[in-house]
Parts: structure tokens; sequence; C-alpha cells
């Protein structure tokens, strides 16, 4: 995939979930909610102030993210889905367990 995003953007790829199972019964795909996870795939060079300096992003391509619902703009890019989103639509970043265990 050869796309950047602009200004404040990035493209983030779903995580799927496992298989859902509410007591024993498994929810269809149809009823199932899609995944608030998701791993960046690339992020744009950072929102431009009025004095024409660039403010650099929080999250880089890579950081495993989480983000609201009814976040970003679907858009499929090579037959796959991915999320279109402002920076501040991203409520946290996943940090990586190993990397708290070596400080």
């Amino acid at each position: 995939m050869n796309v950047r995003p602009l200004h404040d953007r990035i493209i983030v790829s779903r995580i799927e979930e496992g298989e859902q199972k509410i007591g024993g019964i498994i929810i269809p795909d149809s009823a199932k909610e899609k995944p608030q996870q998701g791993k960046v795939i690339a992020a744009g060079n950072g929102k431009s102030k009025d004095d024409g300096k660039r403010i650099p992003l929080d999250v880089k391509a890579g950081d495993l993210i989480l983000f609201g619902k009814y976040s970003g703009q679907e858009i499929k890019l090579d037959g796959e889905e991915f999320l279109i989103m402002r920076e501040d639509e991203v409520l946290a970043v996943i940090e990586d367990g190993d990397t708290k265990k070596k400080k």
C-alpha cells in the first residue's frame, strides 16, 4: 500500500477479535460489533499551526490503538478495509507489556 494520509490523519487496520459467544450461543457475523482496536498502518506529518510550524502526531505506524465505536471513515484499499481518522479520535495507545518490565 502506497498511501500517506495528510496532516493529522491516520490509517488504521482493525484487529479482529475471536468468535463472540454469549452463554454458549455463537453470535452471527451480522450481529457482531466491530472491533474498537486497531493497528496504525500510516500516519500523516502532523497538524499545521498558523505560523506554518507542524505539531507532530503522538501515534506512529505500528502502534496499537483504541478508538470509539463510530470513529473514522471506512475506506477500501487494495481490496482490504481500513479506517481513516483524525488523531484526536484515538482514545488510547496500547503499550506493550514487555517494555514496561524493562523500564
